[in-house]
């Protein structure tokens, strides 16, 4: 079989979130064409694997690319939701993808997709269902937007061994259960276990009938203070808080404490200190339900699962054959060693935001089709590693905070930023004259400055030698 040969200015190496925002700011911001290769069969990245009951734990209103809204900008009226923004479901989600590419990317005539087919480095893809295979001249850089690409339950084994009888799925797996089992067993502690364990309850099994089974506690992320349009001015209030917070926290513990206070951060145990922190956002009723929930099992991770016990790091829980076991575990994100994110001939996407994936990843693209030099651009993104423990969140927010005024000091940047419905807060000028925006923008001159030197001794302190 040999290469037929394609010659683009960019090659993305994924159609996912990241890929798609990327590749929708290049396409407004230049002339360039476009190449995208990803193995999946549709754009949507792990939305094409995500189980069907996973909704965005961020409002519609700023994700995707930055050209085409996602949702309706209402308001939910039901569930634990009520009250905020819509939070697109996989199914939306994954529309939305397919609509971008049908009606905004391919009839740009500057886009080639290939789905079902992968990437071996060096230029050249394959397909994965036909005999064909391309070399690629690319002009100007491939985009790998894989670099840090995870693993979700759903496309991965277990994570610890399962013996033969035991009923072990994973999280998509329980929409499709006919027969009711006897008990339900939750494995994990991340966002994929937390809306397992909601979903169970939102179709009335009894949180008796649960167990939860989780190595470590989390910090989550109050939706309070994530929301756009007309509750802007209180996310906006989030902020000051944030940075008042910082700015006086006298440790690391102190801090997370400080905001827990303000409810910004919640955990649903308050009697377990948590030890990981992923920037996922839940609801205060979704706090109220997985409260509900009373066999909690911290004895580490799951080694195994026999017919009648779960061995775990620290210990044994009795288990049995009518029970259904969750698998939610699965190694996530990579942890791979930072390196620049512009190069000679490579765009390598990673975090250089704290929060909000689509904007910072859109960003990129607009940095990448507005400026020449590599150099420059990596000053003003500078990676960042994705947060998995407490200590994470003071570094992310810290870079976040150190940056923003080189990178706004760029008016092309500043204006893309103004308008681009992917910024949270973007149009909070709209709301200048709204008392919570007064305050807040009050509180925030007076905390901002000392929040960027108290966080660098925070961090400074937790890295020294004990």
């Amino acid at each position: 079989m040999s290469d037929e040969t394609l010659e683009t200015d960019y090659l993305v190496v994924g159609a996912g979130a990241a890929g798609m925002a990327f590749a929708d700011a290049l396409l407004t911001h230049s002339d360039a064409t476009l190449t995208l290769v990803d193995r999946r069969h549709a754009p949507g990245g792990h939305w094409i694997d995500a189980y069907p009951y996973v909704r965005l734990h961020q409002p519609s209103a700023f994700y995707g690319v930055s050209s085409m809204p996602l949702g309706q900008d209402v308001l939910d009226t039901a569930g634990t939701n009520a009250g905020y923004y819509e939070l697109a479901g996989a199914d939306e989600i994954r529309a939305y993808f397919a609509q971008v590419m049908q009606h905004c990317f391919l009839p740009s005539g500057r886009v080639h997709y290939f789905p079902c087919s992968e990437y071996l480095g060096n230029d050249r893809f394959v397909s994965q269902v036909g005999q064909r295979s391309w070399q690629v001249r690319v002009r100007r850089k491939v985009v790998d937007t894989t670099y840090l690409e995870g693993t979700v339950p759903a496309t991965s084994a277990a994570p610890f061994e399962v013996a033969d009888g035991v009923r072990c799925v994973p999280a998509g797996a329980i929409a499709r259960i006919r027969e009711r089992p006897e008990r339900f067993v939750v494995i994990g502690a991340g966002k994929t276990a937390l809306d397992t364990c909601v979903w169970l309850l939102e179709q009335n099994v009894p949180a008796s009938s649960i167990r939860w089974v989780k190595p470590r506690e989390a910090w989550w992320v109050n939706r309070r203070f994530q929301q756009p349009l007309a509750q802007l001015p209180v996310s906006y209030r989030g902020m000051a808080i944030q940075l008042e917070a910082m700015a006086q926290a006298a440790s690391i513990d102190d801090l997370f404490a400080r905001l827990e206070a303000e409810n910004f951060f919640l955990r649903v145990d308050p009697g377990v200190a948590p030890s990981m922190f992923r920037g996922a956002v839940i609801s205060e009723a979704e706090l109220a339900l997985l409260r509900e929930i009373r066999d909690v099992v911290r004895l580490g991770h799951v080694r195994r699962i026999e017919r009648d016990e779960i061995v775990l790091d620290e210990g044994r829980v009795p288990t049995s054959e009518t029970t259904v076991h969750i698998h939610c575990a699965s190694r996530g994100l990579m942890h791979r060693p930072l390196r620049p994110i512009f190069e000679a001939g490579r765009v390598t996407i990673q975090p250089f935001l704290w929060g909000f994936v689509c904007f910072q990843f859109a960003m990129l693209g607009v940095i990448e089709a507005l400026l020449e030099n590599d150099e420059e651009k990596n000053r003003l993104c500078p990676p960042i590693a994705y947060w998995d423990a407490n200590v994470d969140y003071l570094s992310a927010f810290l870079s976040t905070l150190a940056n923003e005024r080189a990178r706004m000091a760029w008016p092309a940047i500043a204006g893309w930023a103004k308008e681009t419905r992917l910024n949270p807060f973007g149009t909070i000028a709209q709301y200048r004259d709204v008392p919570d925006v007064i305050d807040a923008r009050e509180r925030i001159k007076q905390h901002a400055a000392a929040a960027v030197g108290n966080l660098a001794q925070l961090l400074k302190a937790n890295a020294a030698p004990t």
